[in-house]
């Protein structure tokens, strides 16, 4: 199920005080994609700077002490507002009550971004691969749309892998606008690869992305050589399991995890949203 929320409705009024020192941000725009995943907008604050690829932590007006939890900004730096991609949990602290949020409403978000998943903890190289599971496809969605991307990057390969069809539609949609952008189509051209990948359905069945590597067919697929530290980067946001397998994945074949105070082949973020 796909809905787009209009733009035009009344804000709504917080229940709660808004706590000191958070900004409160209007939301612009909701999309629920599937039963378990939905996107959201906000407005972005005039003082607020990020690095493309950091993350933030959100928060709704709906208690004395408002929860607070990771999200990893889906917007380029450039972006006018704030893009977040975002599970559905049914009890979750959090999400069980920001899957509910319309236009108009507010959400808290505190003043400081931080994150590994910046081109700043990567040292030069010719290849860009960004593999992600599920929504950890959202801090690749900045940095697919930023323009310094491309000025560090020869080619730049996005992977998704989900349990279904349904839910890569973001990603889907993600690149698809990116690359008919008018500001954006200049820089990425055919530079921009994509490959998905649905564990529980068609011919990947069964295979996650580490498979896909070990075995080549994610390279068979997009017709290009395997992973080669000496020219390849790459960033990983996924589930824990798929963090520590792409980890040993790399290590195995020469790469060596990098830092925002020391530079390397790669780099995790180890954020997450309950």
């Amino acid at each position: 199920m796909n809905s787009l929320a209009a733009q035009s409705e009344p804000t709504q009024e917080p229940a709660f005080p808004i706590p000191a020192g958070v900004f409160a941000e209007r939301v612009t725009a909701v999309r629920h994609y599937t039963d378990t995943l939905f996107s959201f907008r906000i407005t972005r604050p005039q003082s607020f700077r990020f690095r493309t690829g950091e993350f933030v932590m959100i928060g709704l007006p709906n208690a004395e002490k408002p929860v607070f939890r990771a999200y990893s900004i889906a917007s380029p730096s450039w972006d006018e507002e704030l893009e977040f991609f975002s599970i559905k949990v049914p009890n979750g602290p959090l999400t069980e009550h920001l899957q509910k949020i319309a236009v108009g409403d507010t959400v808290l978000m505190r003043k400081k971004s931080t994150g590994t998943l910046v081109l700043d903890a990567l040292i030069p190289g010719k290849r860009l691969f960004l593999f992600s599971t599920g929504t950890g496809i959202a801090p690749f969605a900045g940095v697919v749309r930023d323009p310094e991307t491309y000025e560090k990057f020869d080619q730049v390969i996005l992977t998704q892998t989900c349990r279904s069809q349904a839910e890569l539609r973001y990603g889907r949609d993600l690149v698809e606008n990116a690359r008919s952008d008018e500001l954006m189509s200049e820089f990425i051209g055919d530079r921009l690869l994509f490959h998905t990948s649905a564990t529980r359905e068609g011919e990947t069945r069964g295979h996650r992305i580490t498979t896909l590597i070990e075995n080549g067919q994610l390279f068979e697929a997009l017709e290009i050589p395997p992973l080669d530290p000496a020219t390849d980067r790459a960033m990983i946001c996924g589930s824990m399991a798929m963090l520590k397998d792409t980890e040993k994945l790399l290590d195995a074949r020469g790469f060596e995890e990098g830092a925002n105070n020391k530079p390397g082949t790669y780099v995790v973020e180890r954020a997450f949203v309950d």
